[in-house]
């Protein structure tokens, strides 16, 4: 059972390591963008804790076919569990109301001829090659050569003045690259747009075309911008406007060469004749009839107000000429192809590559590469833009990609995630050194064939809420997910991005793209623009909880993961869980994010879940059942024992939701048994309110971890520890 099986330490540093480059420990992911994937590492160790015998450490690493095991998970998302449920040979059932969510998990899971891929997208790269190849060439300013391949094209929003009607730049700043991975600072010069290449940041000397000096601040700051020829204050974004119009400034470009002999990067003030054959691509799309460019509107949203205050109107609007002309290219290769699993991988690749193929991707100035629209859990509109080769560069020597946001670099991450289905693996680390680990046996599908024998597994994906399920009684071995957090990201406002595109060109028999957008007024998140708060939350929340709890099997565990900033995020998981009739068994940490990662690098966000494993009936270790602030604090300091020697160094934000944890798990405890599941929504959240804060709360349990929270770091800044331990006791247990 996971109570006891489940090894945190061995756990948390597998997914530690995963979550800082998850495509290398789950190539499946690359399919398509997901937000917010959980490791794949934890829920193998979950399942393998719950349905296997012998020590995690080595079953892990073990190959297993658990047939018969039936899995259910009622908030599918990215498919994280239901993929490592099916790996091992469960059945499994996935629900998600997203219908982008339930594209993304089908196309993981079936079955593609890799050779017919390839061959498809090689086809499709050739014909892209003969029709916009050109634009995509520059000269190098080295060597001469005409057929340089441009990585990013860089452009800079423009505004026109309300005094004098001149167009000028929203320049925030004329830093295009830093010398982390340059030899030196390249600063676009203010005056003539020459780039210059710099050693000291704090003293940039002058221009070397004009001598004018160069400055590193640009004019355009908190949504103003002075007029350079009549001074006025001009106010941005303006909506009244329309969409906003850019102009290139800079290119980086790759010349295989002159790269042999070249530190750094390639960059380039663009020339007339880049500009002309940006030109020329605009003047092709606009001769073109379009078939698959959306023409769909924007809708109102918490997310998407942001692009309408930008003037932004329909999504096409968001993508310049020379990107929607490749796409829509794309578009009517993919939609010939005669095979509709390969159309289907190919129409994916094309929803997945849209994150590059934007005007809303900024440049990176000390990674120097492509941010894609995604890369932030939103929609960040810059000043400052970068469009990415759409084809894709090799370097011409060892076959590897160059740069990101290409047709070439979306292919090649899909053919390795779907090549990682028929043979997944793990990564063990010994002595420093990553050492890939074939699981043989185990495969992703509903079906293979081994030595002329088909071998099955089910699988069910439904494109719907899960409220709506219809499960027999006693019929799920397990009931895994990842639910929604209340007040995320707008998963959907996001997704819809995409979705515009995938639904005109993807082939679907069972009509998850009948509707018109990805968006559903049933789904669990708060939205301030559909007015869903926190009683909407946990209705919802319930409602799948009780039905997901029904069709369990007698001591069969309810697992899902969660963590939020504050402990009234958490009154809706202790309603639900109650409402079902559960009691909370066991409240485990694991690292769930990368601190790394743009949207929580330097806050004090928590990268560690909870992980909540409830039962209808079993048994908690007598220990666990505590009631004073500082036995609590007890828990979670052995808790941090078990992270910290999985090579976790906890932040303070981690040892708050620890505590949440706990302090969660124990108020169910004590409601179980007097809980009346027909008294209105706000009075339950105020009655597990009131438990959690006769417990001592988040301040009482604080006050007896002063030492854990002096040491611990205010922000995020993962730093890797080396000591092991084994986790797991023999205890006394209450049973329930």
């Amino acid at each position: 059972m996971i109570e006891k099986a489940f090894d945190i330490p061995f756990i948390a540093d597998l997914a530690l390591h995963e979550k800082q480059i998850q495509q290398n420990y789950r190539p499946i992911i690359a399919v398509h963008k997901w937000f917010a994937r959980r490791p794949g590492t934890l829920f193998r160790g979950l399942l393998l804790s719950e349905f296997t015998k012998g020590n995690l450490r080595e079953t892990f690493y073990q190959a297993h076919n658990l047939r018969g095991v039936k899995i259910a998970d009622p908030f599918m998302g990215g498919g994280t569990p239901l993929i490592e449920a099916n790996r091992i040979g469960c059945d499994v059932i996935g629900y998600d109301i997203n219908p982008m969510a339930y594209w993304i998990v089908r196309q993981e899971i079936e079955h593609l001829d890799l050779k017919a891929y390839r061959e498809a997208a090689s086809r499709l790269h050739e014909c892209l090659e003969k029709k916009v190849g050109l634009y995509y060439r520059t000269k190098c300013m080295k060597c001469g050569s005409a057929d340089t391949h441009v990585k990013y094209f860089i452009w800079v929003k423009t505004q026109g003045c309300n005094g004098c009607g001149e167009t000028f730049d929203l320049f925030p700043g004329y830093l295009l690259a830093g010398n982390t991975r340059h030899p030196k600072n390249v600063v676009v010069c203010a005056a003539c747009g020459e780039l210059n290449e710099v050693e000291d940041r704090k003293n940039p000397g002058t221009c070397h075309n004009c001598t004018v000096s160069l400055k590193l601040t640009g004019p355009a700051s908190r949504n103003r911008c002075a007029c350079p020829r009549c001074g006025i204050t001009n106010h941005y974004p303006d909506a009244s406007n329309g969409a906003p119009q850019h102009r290139m400034v800079a290119i980086e470009y790759y010349c295989p060469i002159c790269k042999p002999r070249h530190r750094g990067r390639f960059f380039k003030k663009p020339s007339e004749e880049d500009l002309a054959k940006y030109s020329a691509a605009a003047a092709a799309w606009a001769l073109l009839r379009p078939n698959f460019v959306p023409d769909d509107e924007i809708p109102p949203g918490d997310e998407t107000d942001r692009l309408h205050r930008w003037g932004y109107r329909h999504y096409r609007e968001m993508f310049n000429e020379r990107q929607l002309l490749g796409l829509e290219l794309s578009c009517q290769v993919i939609a010939e192809h005669p095979d509709e699993p390969v159309r289907n991988a190919l129409a994916t690749n094309l929803s997945d590559l849209l994150r590059y193929q934007n005007m809303l991707c900024r440049y990176d100035t000390m990674a120097l590469k492509s941010l894609d629209i995604f890369s932030v859990h939103g929609f960040p509109v810059g000043l400052v833009q970068c469009e990415s080769n759409l084809l894709g560069i090799t370097d011409g020597t060892r076959g590897l990609n160059v740069g990101s946001g290409g047709w070439l670099n979306i292919v090649e991450k899909y053919a390795r995630a779907k090549a990682y289905c028929e043979n997944p693996f793990e990564v063990r680390h010994q002595g420093g050194r990553k050492v890939q680990v074939p699981i043989i046996g185990e495969w992703i599908g509903q079906q293979r064939k081994v030595s002329g024998q088909t071998e099955k597994r089910e699988v069910k994906l439904y494109c719907g809420s899960s409220t709506f399920s219809n499960l027999p009684p006693a019929s799920l071995d397990a009931v895994l997910t990842d639910p929604p957090y209340f007040a995320n990201v707008q998963y959907a406002e996001l997704m819809d991005f995409c979705y515009v595109w995938l639904r005109r060109l993807a082939i679907e028999a069972y009509g998850c793209f009948d509707k018109p957008s990805a968006r559903d007024e049933n789904e669990l998140t708060g939205n301030t623009t559909l007015e869903r708060g926190l009683d909407n939350f946990t209705e919802g929340l319930a409602a799948v909880f009780i039905k997901m709890a029904r069709a369990l099997k007698p001591g069969a565990p309810l697992v899902f993961t969660y963590h939020h900033n504050t402990i009234e995020a958490y009154l809706p998981i202790t309603v639900a869980i109650l409402d079902a009739g559960l009691t909370c068994s066991a409240s485990i940490p694991c690292p769930s994010e990368m601190s790394a990662s743009i949207h929580i690098n330097g806050t004090g966000s928590s990268v560690v879940d909870t992980v909540f494993v409830c039962r209808l009936t079993g048994s908690i270790p007598r220990h666990m059942i505590v009631s004073k602030p500082e036995e609590i604090a007890g828990l979670v300091q052995k808790d941090l024992d078990y992270l910290r020697a999985g090579n976790l160094k906890p932040a303070r934000g981690d040892i708050r939701c620890i505590a949440y944890g706990h302090l969660v798990r124990l108020a169910i405890w004590n409601l179980r048994k007097g809980w009346k599941i027909n008294l209105p929504t706000l009075q339950k959240q105020k009655l597990a309110a009131r438990a959690i804060e006769r417990l001592g709360g988040w301040a009482g349990v604080e006050q007896h971890l002063s030492e854990d929270l002096s040491l611990a770091p205010r922000q995020q800044n993962w730093v890797a520890r080396e000591e092991q331990a084994v986790y797991g006791e023999k205890t006394d247990e209450i049973p329930f």
